[in-house]
């Protein structure tokens, strides 16, 4: 379960933030979560809810998700598709030389401070 690793490392990150912001408590936080990033996000919430309520900064404090769509760009045509409806093949001209643009990643977009 790479979920929990992925929760640690958040709330690393969080804590660094928030000694550097002198932030007290934490709100919620906000993940943007790629559509391919291979992580679970009913797993991500669950690894969350057990580990922030360790931490005197994010006890309580919700993980939100906001899914980012994964997006493959052609170099056979230049266009770019939804890689989850099509795949590696560009529905556009059959070329196998494409490669992700986005998708696969994990970011903190918001901390939301109380």
């Amino acid at each position: 379960m790479h979920e929990l690793g992925i929760v640690f490392h958040t709330i690393r990150t969080i804590e660094e933030v928030a000694a550097g912001q002198g932030l007290t408590r934490v709100g919620s936080v906000t993940l943007e979560l790629g559509e391919v990033s291979g992580a679970i996000p009913q797993e991500l919430v669950s690894c969350w809810d057990w580990a922030v309520n360790r931490t005197e900064l994010l006890r309580g404090a919700p993980l939100k998700i906001e899914t980012l769509p994964a997006v493959t760009h052609c170099e056979g045509c230049g266009e770019d598709y939804p890689t989850v409806a099509h795949g590696r093949i560009c529905p556009h001209c059959g070329s196998e030389k494409t490669w992700l643009l986005r998708g696969s990643e994990i970011s903190i977009k918001e901390i939301e401070a109380i």
